[in-house]
């Protein structure tokens, strides 16, 4: 079971990775958000979306506990955590 809670809050993100030599995609490496920094622990996935020629792009991002959705407006010039999930596990008997 996964429990997503939405934040919608611009972030700063403070560090930037690259990935694929040839297409040369970045991804964020690390964010700052509610007075703590979050580093990502792997490239995640990216999403990219056009409506109403607005373009932003949507990254599904992890730290090794938890997966964070962050969204980059190109318009704005902005980063928002979009959400945060994390998985819940129980057993049963």
């Amino acid at each position: 079971m996964e429990t997503r809670t939405n934040i919608n809050k611009e972030v700063n993100v403070t560090a930037l990775y690259f990935h694929n030599r040839r297409n040369l995609k970045s991804f964020p490496k690390r964010m700052e958000y509610d007075g703590r920094q979050y580093e990502f622990v792997e490239s995640g996935m990216q999403y990219q979306i056009t409506k109403d020629n607005q373009e932003v792009r949507l990254f599904d991002m992890t730290d090794g506990s938890a997966t964070y959705r962050l969204k980059f407006d190109y318009g704005q010039f902005t980063w928002t955590l979009v959400s945060i999930s994390r998985s819940i596990f129980s057993f049963s008997n």
